[in-house]
């Protein structure tokens, strides 16, 4: 019996399983694919912040990023940029596969081509029940992290409901012409969310979107228009598709179990990245599950008290994110138009650079600052908020 099973091996499994083989704990991972997974409709984006906090090395970084260019409906860009790095674009099989070795080199043992088709949990232990090339076998183990991404239908059948909301991405990568910084559309391309173009190495770039409707078709009709305008040639590539949590389930624990990662909906709701929360809740994940351990004690009401640490650090973030894309969602092209034309004539984008505590991967400062400006929220036309200006520190 192992002590740990993953259900994932993304960089949220496996930075989890190495934290805990770190610890001297035998830790299984069971991933579906033939290696480390790339996640699908993810730009691999990652403030500074979680680069240095996590050691990401620079061989998986592709390009450093300053700042981005953002057009509103009317097409005409706001260009945010500091002088130093605020981002960077990593090289996603690269970083999935170096998460692995590291989780590896630790003692975590992998699985590879192992589909987890169903978990039973009861007093005495874990049990598994995993598919690998035609065969089924079980898997025994004192816990089970579910790090596997949106799974709704496990959750369910594991009794911790589904999640409150989400949206799908679409994704493709294609080479691009004269595309040098990162371009983030608003409008028509993705009504209500955003579309984007990431330049990777040259001359590739990733094209995307967010829809909670036909992506795909929204995708291509995006790709065609930028062939049509020279910018991209013609692209025969398959898009990408992932479902992207926009809010938590009910519960992320129950007795020997932990969720983390995107399918906890440890996500920004603004921009759908999910790495760096993932990240932060799964070292809170393994060190929960390290002391339930050396305790034996799994019980659900000792491991809430993982619920309880990654809602301290991420909750605030994952309410006012959530309210602001239901906000967004809701105005029109007009609307959005006037917040860029409000932001760039008062010199709002500069007075915001200049702010040291505004943060690539912390939104809610940004969010309540913005709000503020009162000409922004009457433009925005907010009747309800679940959470007022004072209550978040800025």
């Amino acid at each position: 019996m192992y002590d740990v099973t993953v259900v994932g091996g993304g960089p949220i499994g496996s930075y989890t399983a190495r934290k805990l083989a770190e610890k001297g704990h035998s830790v299984l991972v069971a991933e579906k694919k033939a290696r480390a997974r790339e996640a699908v409709c993810c730009t691999g984006i990652v403030g500074t912040e979680c680069v240095d906090a996590f050691n990401i090395e620079d061989r998986l970084i592709l390009r450093k990023v300053n700042g981005a260019r953002l057009f509103p409906p009317s097409g005409r860009p706001l260009f945010i940029q500091r002088e130093e790095p605020q981002a960077c674009v990593l090289d996603r099989a690269a970083f999935d596969i170096n998460m692995a070795e590291r989780a590896m080199a630790a003692g975590a043992e992998y699985s590879f081509n192992s589909r987890v088709t169903d978990i039973s949990i009861t007093g005495e232990g874990v049990t598994a029940s995993v598919a690998r090339k035609g065969n089924y076998t079980e898997v025994k183990s004192k816990v089970v992290v579910i790090a596997s991404g949106f799974a709704p239908s496990l959750l369910q059948r594991l009794g911790l409901g589904t999640y409150g909301d989400f949206t799908v991405g679409a994704q493709v990568e294609v080479e691009t012409s004269g595309i040098e910084d990162v371009e983030v559309y608003f409008g028509e391309m993705a009504p209500g969310f955003f579309a984007w173009i990431v330049p990777t190495t040259p001359p590739l770039a990733r094209i995307g979107l967010l829809m909670r409707r036909m992506p795909g078709m929204y995708l291509r009709r995006w790709l065609q228009k930028l062939e049509s305008e020279g910018r991209i040639p013609a692209s025969t590539a398959e898009p990408d598709y992932g479902a992207i949590p926009l809010r938590p389930p009910p519960r992320t624990y129950g007795e020997r179990l932990i969720v983390v990662g995107d399918a906890a909906g440890q996500v920004k709701p603004t921009s759908g990245g999910g790495i760096y929360f993932g990240l932060l809740s799964a070292e809170i994940a393994a060190a929960t599950l390290h002391e339930a351990l050396e305790d034996e004690d799994l019980s659900a009401r000792r491991l809430a008290r993982y619920e309880r640490g990654w809602k301290k650090k991420l909750g605030r973030e994952l309410t006012v994110g959530y309210w602001a894309r239901r906000i967004f969602e809701r105005l029109g092209e007009k609307q959005i138009d006037r917040i860029f034309e409000i932001v760039k004539s008062g010199n709002i984008d500069e007075t915001m650079l200049k702010a040291k505590d505004l943060s690539f991967d912390w939104h809610s400062k940004t969010i309540m600052r913005l709000l503020r400006y009162q000409i922004i929220a009457r433009t925005m036309r907010i009747l309800r908020m679940p959470f007022r200006s004072s209550s978040v520190d800025v």
